[in-house]
């Protein structure tokens, strides 16, 4: 969620709820018309580029920063793309550098993010470590850090690290990364109002700076009350044109929140390959009554009980709101959503685990979202009403 200005998208699609899942067991639709998945065509620019690359480290094996070009594409792939497999294609195509890029900034940089993408935080943070000491002048590796402590809930960790970015970043860049800090400890509304300042301030913005700004706008705005505001927030990131899964997914979330299933339909159409956009296409199609969406909740069902059978915990906030908003099934949610607050504790997995410990008559069970909510000053009015709800029926604060 805090990165340098040419790589936002893939944090914040990455850490939305630690990235989209692994691939499950295979799916059998229904019938012949379902769509089961639109795979990227050949005709894609990014795939066609990391072919030609895979095709030139074929005759060039020895070729390291051709293995560390590759091995990126695919990490950019995975996180604008949702598709995990391009995580395994990333960590294979660099497998070969453990060896030899100990003392290689971008080798550390790349292994730390697929080591976060794996939930793997301590090793990450080691490995963007490692990254900054061989190169003190990237503003990469103290981005990822952030994010990771972010999510972690250190927040005078990542605030640490985001005084770091300040002499390496776009001043936007540094600006953001301290406003998101500052959003989630108590200062949300002269945050947003410094950060909205900021951006129509700002020069020089690439277009994946600008939207990863315009998201974290959104967001605030729904905290603050401002739909209006964040609407038009979403869709200006909109039409910056970079694909970006972190953004359509929150996106999708504030139009479900708003009763606006429909344009779900409509905005998160061919999304099926990525679990956290697949999760918005079953609760729109529910909520519209779209036929279409007992087969979405089938491939969740099977994805995740491959996974389950797997004990791979990548997706387990996403997981726990399937049983609880789509099946019904507040008692595996909620042990979904324990076991998930126990390594990511970012606002969204607190509310699951609240509204599931809610529906699952174990109040109690909501107590560590509840202290977070009260040490950390995060102002949301959704979570403010569940922690009255979960006070009133016996859970201490």
């Amino acid at each position: 969620m805090l990165l340098s200005n040419a790589m936002p998208r893939w944090a914040a699609a990455a850490l939305l709820a630690c990235a989209a899942c692994v691939h499950a067991a295979p799916f059998t639709p229904a019938s012949d018309s379902e769509v089961v998945e639109r795979l990227p065509g050949a005709g894609d620019p990014l795939l066609r580029r990391v072919e030609s690359l895979r095709r030139q480290l074929a005759a060039r094996p020895d070729d390291a920063g051709l293995r560390l070009e590759i091995g990126r594409r695919y990490f950019q792939l995975a996180m604008a793309q949702g598709d995990p497999r391009y995580v395994g294609y990333a960590a294979a195509v660099i497998a070969p550098l453990a060896a030899t890029g100990s003392d290689n900034a971008a080798y550390w940089l790349l292994h730390g993010q697929i080591r976060q993408y794996g939930h793997d935080f301590a090793g990450a943070l080691k490995s963007l470590e490692k990254a900054s000491e061989l190169d003190l002048q990237s503003a990469e590796p103290i981005a990822w850090r952030a994010a990771i402590h972010m999510v972690q809930a250190q927040y005078d960790q990542a605030l640490s690290e985001c005084t770091k970015l300040v002499p390496l970043a776009h001043p936007l860049h540094a600006h953001g990364c301290t406003a998101y800090v500052q959003a989630s400890t108590g200062s949300l509304a002269p945050a947003y109002d410094a950060l909205k300042r900021a951006l129509a301030a700002g020069s020089d913005v690439a277009p994946e700076l600008a939207l990863w700004i315009r998201t974290r706008l959104a967001e605030m705005a729904i905290r603050l009350g401002r739909n209006d505001d964040a609407d038009h927030h979403f869709n200006e990131a909109l039409k910056l044109g970079v694909v970006d899964q972190f953004l359509l997914g929150a996106y999708a979330d504030f139009l479900l929140d708003q009763r606006r299933a429909g344009e779900v339909l409509t905005l998160l159409a061919g999304w099926e390959r990525s679990d956290i956009l697949l999760l918005r296409l079953a609760l729109a199609g529910r909520a519209a009554n779209d036929a279409r969406a007992a087969g979405w909740a089938r491939q969740l069902r099977e994805r995740f009980a491959a996974a389950s059978q797997r004990g791979d915990r990548l997706h387990e906030q996403e997981a726990a709101r399937f049983e609880l908003d789509v099946e019904g099934r507040p008692g595996p949610a909620l042990a979904l959503a324990s076991r998930n607050y126990q390594l990511q504790k970012e606002p969204r997995d607190a509310q699951v685990l609240m509204r599931a410990a809610l529906a699952a008559g174990q109040p109690q069970a909501a107590k560590p979202a509840l202290d977070w909510l009260q040490s950390s000053g995060y102002e949301d009015p959704v979570l403010a009403a569940l922690a009255q709800q979960l006070a009133s029926r016996g859970a201490a604060r």
